[in-house]
């Protein structure tokens, strides 16, 4: 499923699938406990409260998990949603976030039963921007016919000599300006610390390890995907302006992604030429596909991807993936998780009836990771 939002009508619509009851699934879910291990500022963005009680009007229990605190007293859980970037990152030099993620990996491993969304390997390899920029070239061999694609892209891991900085992009087919000098690591605040370089001598400005990646002009408008199990949303949000192609003698732009991006951005760097006319939004059945294939890739249920239209050609140019993103501009995210929540429950009990082939449902069936994401 996916939906192009108007914040007005998708507001309306957000209200009336919350206030929606189904008495029978109400009785389902009744006495389901789903953590969450969230970030203070995580929290507080999601409006975790909110959930919490449009969950407890359909049966279903909001627990906050500290994890500083032994976890076994905290459960039981049926469902634990996560956003543990912060300690993934921070666990390879700190010892305290190394045992706090090594007590949570313990306490999921001894219940299997409980749906962990989403697995800590898929997360893991989403926040070491390499290993998701080689996602997204897999993406333009997978979905060629659907006129998808990824900018050309150099992972630059050391520190080295200007020209050889400059030889690998040449090697690499790489054009000027280039978009972005973007971090390793793909999570905390460094990592929307970004540059528009636009010429080879100032590749100086390259600080490794990093991505560099050639710039696509797609007319100053960004389409973040939001992905909730097997619903989808498209909200559209400013960008950075068309640049002239080649080389030039301008200096290196340096500049931080999330306030470009921001719903209300008007800045500069954002501001078209009003002789540009406005690119037709994507093709639903592009995203549809794209989303279809990155649920397979990566094995998530709750991700995002950057998406841009190329001014030159319509082509639908990825630029980014997302773990758990905002959900800034998509109301239907609490009834869409809600329903998500539902949905891999109900598929774990039924696979459980089917295993032990009796109307009482095994409690302890394992959903795997693939389930997890949606059809």
């Amino acid at each position: 499923m996916t939906c192009c939002l108007s914040h007005s009508a998708a507001a309306a619509a957000a209200a009336g699938a919350a206030g929606a009851g189904d008495p029978d699934r109400h009785r389902a879910m009744a006495g389901r406990r789903v953590g969450f291990c969230l970030s203070d500022k995580k929290r507080r963005r999601m409006n975790l409260d909110a959930f919490a009680h449009l969950c407890a009007g359909n049966g279903v229990e909001v627990v906050e998990i500290d994890l500083t605190q032994p976890l076994e007293p905290q459960g039981p859980f049926n469902v634990i949603i996560h956003k543990l970037s912060d300690i993934i990152v921070e666990a390879e030099h700190d010892s305290e976030s190394q045992q706090m993620l090594a007590d949570f990996q313990s306490y999921v491993s001894a219940h299997p039963n409980i749906v962990l969304l989403d697995p800590l390997p898929a997360m893991t390899q989403l926040l070491n921007r390499f290993a998701s920029y080689r996602i997204m070239t897999k993406l333009h061999k997978a979905l060629r016919d659907w006129r998808i694609c990824s900018p050309p892209y150099l992972e630059i891991h050391n520190a080295s000599d200007l020209s050889s900085i400059q030889q690998s992009v040449m090697n690499q087919g790489l054009s000027f300006p280039l978009a972005v000098c973007k971090t390793r690591v793909a999570h905390g605040s460094l990592s929307h610390e970004m540059s528009l370089i636009f010429s080879a001598g100032s590749l100086v400005d390259v600080h490794p390890p990093c991505v560099l990646q050639s710039f696509v002009n797609h007319g100053a408008v960004l389409h973040k995907v939001f992905v909730v199990g097997n619903r989808h949303f498209c909200v559209e949000r400013p960008s950075l302006k068309n640049f002239p192609s080649g080389p030039c003698e301008r200096e290196t732009i340096f500049f931080n992604s999330q306030q470009v991006s921001k719903p209300e951005s008007s800045c500069d760097l954002t501001s078209l030429d009003e002789q540009m006319p406005h690119l037709p939004p994507p093709s639903s059945e592009a995203v549809e596909a794209l989303v279809r294939e990155l649920r397979v890739q990566l094995g998530m249920a709750l991700f995002g991807v950057d998406v841009i239209i190329n001014i030159h050609t319509h082509t639908l140019t990825v630029i980014d993936i997302n773990i758990f993103p905002g959900y800034e501009g998509v109301p239907q995210f609490f009834s869409s998780l809600l329903c998500h929540i539902e949905s891999v429950l109900e598929r774990r009990i039924s696979a459980g009836a089917q295993a032990t082939g009796s109307a009482e449902p095994d409690q302890t069936t394992v959903v795997s990771s693939a389930d997890l994401s949606g059809p």
